[in-house]
C-alpha cells in the first residue's frame, strides 16, 4: 500500500531542499561517529577513567548503531521515513545532552547508547532520495555526494574534534552535536516529504528481536575475542564461543519466525536470493580485508622505529590518513555518477581491482619506501573508499526488493559493522601469530592476508546481479 507521497520530486527546487536536508542529517550522523576519536585522551582525563573504559563507550555506540540499522529502515516504511528519520535525530541529540551532562563514564555510556538510534540515517536518507528522484543519473551522483560525506568531511570532523577537546573540553562536542541533529531534524521535517510504501503492515516484532540478539551477539563476540590478540583468557575465549553459540540460534530462531509470520521483516525467499546474499557477502569481505589494513595496521607501521618510519601521529595523519579520506570524499560523487551509466556492479569491480592494485602496491613496495606506502594509501582512497564503498551502500538501496524497500539497507549496516569488527579481529592476529617471523615479515603477512581476503571479495562481487531499474538505457 503506498500513498501520493511516495511520487517522485520532480522539481530542481524540491530536490536541492531535501539534498540540504539529507545532507545535514548524514553530517549530524558522521560526527556522532568520528568526532570524538581525537578526543578519547581528554575525556578519559575529564570523567576520571581509563581509555579502555572511554574505547568501550565507542564499541558500544557502533553496535547499537548497528542494531538500529537492522530494522528502522523497514520500521520507516510502515510508519513514515521521515517520521522516523526526524525522530532518530532528535533522539541522537537527547543522547548527545545526557553525554555533555555525563558526571561519570556510565552515564557517557548511556549517551553513547541513546545516540546509537542515528545507525541507519544514512541507508534512510539514500532510501528518501530514491523516492523523490526517479531520474538514475541524477540519483547516482547525489547518492555518491551523501555517501561520500557519510566517509568524513576530509578529515574536517576529527580536525574540528580535537580542536575542541583541547581548548573547551569534550563535552564542548557533544553541545555541538545537539545543535546540529536539531537543525538537521528541523530541516528533514521542513524540506523532505513523507512517504511510507508499506502503510498498513504490521512490524514483525517478533523477527526484529532474533536478528537483533543474533547479530548483537556476533558483534559483541567479536568484541571479546579481539581482546585475545593482546593477550589469552579462558574466560574470554568461553564467553565468545558462548556469544557465537547464542547467535546461531537466535539466527535459526528468527529464520524459522520469518518463515511462519503473516508478515515477515523479510520473506525467506529474498534471503535466498542472489541479490540479497552476494552484495552482504561481498560487503563482509571488503571490509574484512581492507578496513584494519588502512585504520590500524598501516598508521601502526609507519610509526613504528623499527620496521617502520618512525614518522609521529600528527604526520601520519597528513600522509597516511587525510590524503585517504581526501580523496575519498572528491571521488565518491564522481563514482555515484558513473553508476547508473557505466553499471553498479561494474564500477563496484572497478573499484575492487583498483583496491587489490592499491594493497598490491603496499605489500611490494610501500613497506619499504614512505613514498610509495602514501600512493598506496592514496589510491586506496580513490579505489575503495570514493568507489568500492559507495557502491556497496548503494546496491543496497538499489537491489532490495520492491516490496520491502528498507530490508536490504538495513541489512548492509549489519554487513559493513560485521566486517569491520571481523577486520579488526582477524588482523591483529595474524600480525601477533606471525612475530616470530620478524616485524616487517609480520606486517607484510598482514596485508598479503587483507589482499587474499579482498581478492575473495572481487569474486563475491561476480555474483551480484545488475539492478536494471537504476541504470541508463536499460
Amino acid at each position: 500500500m503506498s500513498t501520493v507521497l511516495d511520487r517522485p520530486t520532480t522539481t530542481k527546487g524540491g530536490t536541492t531542499a531535501l539534498m540540504v536536508a539529507l545532507l545535514t542529517a548524514c553530517v549530524a550522523f558522521q560526527l556522532n561517529a568520528s568526532m570524538l576519536s581525537p578526543a578519547l585522551v581528554t575525556m578519559g582525563e575529564e570523567l576520571q577513567t581509563d581509555q579502555a573504559a572511554i574505547g568501550l563507550s565507542q564499541t558500544w555506540f557502533f553496535t547499537t548503531a548497528a542494531l538500529f540499522s537492522l530494522f528502522l529502515p523497514r520500521l520507516s516504511d510502515i510508519v513514515g521515513r521521515k517520521r522516523v528519520l526526524v525522530a532518530m535525530l532528535l533522539l541522537t541529540a537527547a543522547g548527545s545532552v545526557i553525554a555533555a551532562l555525563a558526571p561519570d563514564v556510565v552515564w557517557l555510556f548511556v549517551g553513547r547508547i541513546v545516540q546509537g538510534v542515528s545507525g541507519p540515517t544514512v541507508p534512510l536518507c539514500l532510501i528518501m532520495l530514491r523516492t523523490a528522484v526517479s531520474n538514475p543519473r541524477t540519483y547516482g551522483a547525489l547518492m555518491g555526494v551523501i555517501l561520500a560525506v557519510n566517509g568524513g568531511v576530509a578529515g574536517v570532523d576529527s580536525f574540528l574534534g580535537g580542536y575542541m577537546a583541547e581548548h573547551f573540553g569534550f563535552r564542548s562536542i557533544f553541545w555541538f552535536m545537539v545543535v546540529l541533529g536539531v537543525v538537521a531534524a528541523a530541516l528533514v521535517a521542513l524540506l523532505a516529504r513523507e512517504s511510507k510504501p508499506q502503510a498498513g503492515t504490521t512490524m514483525d516484532w517478533a523477527g526484529v528481536f532474533f536478528i537483533v540478539v543474533a547479530v548483537g551477539a556476533l558483534l559483541t563476540a567479536l568484541n571479546e575475542a579481539a581482546k585475545l590478540v593482546g593477550a589469552f583468557s579462558a574466560g574470554t575465549l568461553i564467553l565468545s564461543l558462548v556469544l557465537i553459540g547464542v547467535a546461531v540460534a537466535a539466527f535459526a530462531a528468527f529464520w524459522a519466525t520469518e518463515k511462519r509470520a503473516k508478515q515477515p521483516m523479510v520473506e525467506i525467499v529474498h534471503l535466498r536470493q542472489r541479490s540479497t546474499w552476494a552484495p552482504l557477502l561481498t560487503t563482509v569481505l571488503t571490509m574484512t580485508g581492507i578496513f584494519a589494513v588502512i585504520n590500524g595496521i598501516v598508521p601502526a607501521y609507519v610509526q613504528a622505529a623499527a620496521p617502520g618510519f618512525g614518522i609521529g601521529p600528527t604526520e601520519t595523519a597528513l600522509l597516511i590518513l587525510t590524503p585517504y579520506a581526501l580523496l575519498g570524499w572528491v571521488f565518491g560523487p564522481v563514482s555515484g555518477r558513473l553508476a547508473p551509466v557505466l553499471g553498479y556492479t561494474k564500477v563496484l569491480r572497478i573499484g575492487m581491482i583498483g583496491s587489490i592494485v592499491s594493497l598490491g602496491i603496499i605489500v611490494l613496495f610501500g613497506l619499504d619506501s614512505l613514498p610509495l606506502m602514501v600512493v598506496g594509501t592514496a589510491l586506496l582512497g580513490i579505489t575503495y573508499a570514493g568507489t568500492a564503498n559507495i557502491m556497496l551502500n548503494g546496491l543496497g538501496v538499489v537491489l532490495s526488493p520492491p516490496g520491502n524497500p528498507g530490508f536490504l539497507p538495513g541489512m548492509n549496516a549489519g554487513a559493513f559493522n560485521l566486517g569491520a569488527g571481523l577486520s579488526f579481529l582477524l588482523l591483529p592476529a595474524v600480525l601477533v601469530g606471525t612475530s616470530a617471523l620478524g616485524d616487517q615479515a609480520s606486517y607484510l603477512t598482514v596485508v598479503l592476508v587483507g589482499l587474499v581476503i579482498t581478492v575473495a571479495a572481487f569474486a563475491a562481487s561476480l555474483l551480484i546481479p545488475k539492478p536494471l531499474e537504476a541504470e541508463v538505457g536499460q
